[in-house]
């Protein structure tokens, strides 16, 4: 049995490893939810940071949730192997950025501790859509969410990312350290604006001086972050064992393509992030509307309809000689014409990338881990496509199909459904039975996702279309679908 990865192990000569010592490196970052994404795309910017640059950069991780990441990465001394996997190979690369991994359930104070040091000049987030405690369809905290009850009544000891966040920024706020930039990587649009709301509207509940500091001083610059990561299999952490001689728990499989677009708005200091890569931009909207409309959008399109299909990999469902041809259609011709011009962005070379990126045979990128949350994902992946062009009058009928593809998986029939929804969604789907017009108008009601769509009498008419075809007859309906 191999011993596991350590900052002492020695590596094969084809994995590249930190060239610069990493312990001597002080920590300027917290980042909430230390997840496999994180892993394969900002601390990878980072890392490159640090051996061009050097500085206080490296990264606190915090998880939010489970002691899983800690139990992998701690015993390692951080360092993990990002696996960028291609058709012409895999190239190993060894991370250092990462200090250490504090769990917030176990020592919330740890984490509060972290988050006001002076030396921390970034606080940055990959917690996904659901992690923001808010209403998708407005932007707004939703002040019921149960999470959001505890972390009023119990300030000291957050569960939430947005607790724990109005938690270390009162202490900062309360000892006169400066105020620090707050970076959101999720995909919402306008992210930074969606966690200064929701974030001042918490501490609005619990001070509004504080609320009125974190909206005036503390700074949420919009990103836009793009790279797909698969979730790593035993098989993958067994191969991988295999080839450099050590267990490594904390490995993150991804492809060779990462982007990441930054609003330049820091509250202080910041690290040279231009140099390594990242786009320096004074507005993101229109890159994360393209990203969010036409890579995400496709994706969930691609994940609902191809689980119908009984496909269990991306790079399957998009080889099927239908569902491609609409998805390629969802992409330049319903997506595509919604998107705001921007220097550089590019809809038919970017689908074309898209499709490519899609097909890499690598990556085994499951459709079941794309189709997780859907009811928060909906809104900015196919709803604003949709509802941009039934306002020009132009069909939306690929953007309507992967809806309605969720509804049939939301009623857990086909697939298992992990959604924080997913109690309501089931009652729903119970009590509609096999009527697809009462199932349809009853889904399309859920204000949170849809806001008033149920009301349009074309849109609800054409999902249910939809929804009867995928349900009988799929691969007809698609077929009929492309004449």
């Amino acid at each position: 049995m191999n011993s596991r990865l350590t900052s002492a192990s020695v590596m094969p000569a084809d994995v590249i490893v930190p060239c610069y010592q990493p312990d001597a490196h002080g920590v300027g970052i917290v980042h909430l939810g230390i997840g496999a994404f994180h892993r394969a795309h900002q601390a990878v910017y980072v890392d490159d940071l640090l051996a061009r640059h050097g500085g206080d950069w490296r990264i606190q991780g915090v998880s939010i949730r489970s002691t899983s990441v800690r139990d992998q990465l701690n015993p390692q001394d951080s360092r993990y192997t990002l696996v960028e996997r291609s058709g012409a190979g895999d190239q190993l690369r060894q991370i250092g950025a990462i200090a250490s991994v504090l769990v917030a359930p176990e020592n919330p104070q740890a984490v509060i501790n972290a988050i006001a040091q002076p030396s921390v000049a970034i606080i940055s987030l990959t917690i996904t859509e659901k992690g923001y405690c808010h209403d998708p369809a407005t932007g707004t905290l939703n002040a019921a969410h149960p999470d959001i009850v505890h972390d009023f009544d119990h300030p000291s000891s957050p569960r939430s990312a947005v607790g724990i966040l109005a938690a270390g920024l009162a202490v900062r706020y309360a000892a006169g350290t400066a105020a620090p930039t707050v970076l959101s990587c999720d995909n919402l649009p306008g992210n930074g604006v969606v966690l200064r709301r929701v974030l001042t509207q918490f501490a609005e509940l619990l001070d509004p001086a504080l609320a009125n500091w974190i909206a005036t001083e503390v700074a949420f610059p919009s990103t836009m972050v793009d790279r797909i990561v698969p979730a790593v299999t035993k098989n993958d952490i067994a191969e991988l064992a295999a080839r450099i001689g050590v267990t490594d728990c904390a490995m993150v499989k991804t492809e060779a393509f990462s982007q990441w677009v930054i609003e330049d708005r820091f509250a202080s200091a910041r690290p040279r992030f231009e140099d390594v890569g990242v786009q320096m931009v004074d507005d993101v909207r229109p890159f994360e509307l393209a990203k969010l409309r036409t890579l995400n959008g496709s994706h969930s399109t691609l994940a609902y309809v191809g689980l119908l299909l009984g496909y269990e990999f991306v790079h399957e469902a998009i080889k099927d000689q239908c569902l491609g041809v609409l998805i390629d259609r969802l992409m330049r011709a319903e997506a595509g014409p919604t998107l705001p011009p921007a220097d550089g962005l590019d809809v038919d070379n970017y689908a074309t990338a898209l499709i490519k990126r899609f097909a890499n045979p690598a990556l085994d990128h499951r459709l079941i881990q794309i189709a997780m949350d859907g009811s928060q994902k909906l809104p900015q992946r196919l709803l604003g496509t949709i509802t941009d062009r039934l306002a020009r009058d132009a069909s939306a009928d690929v953007a309507l199909l992967g809806v309605a593809a969720w509804i049939l998986h939301a009623t857990g029939r086909y697939n298992q459904v992990d959604d924080p929804l997913a109690e309501r969604l089931a009652a729903i789907a119970a009590e509609a039975a096999d009527d697809a017009a009462q199932l349809v108008k009853a889904m399309l009601g859920i204000e949170t996702i849809f806001g008033a769509l149920d009301t349009n009498t074309r849109l609800v008419g054409d999902i249910t279309r939809h929804v009867s075809g995928l349900r009988f007859e799929p691969r007809a309906h698609l077929a009929a679908m492309m004449s």
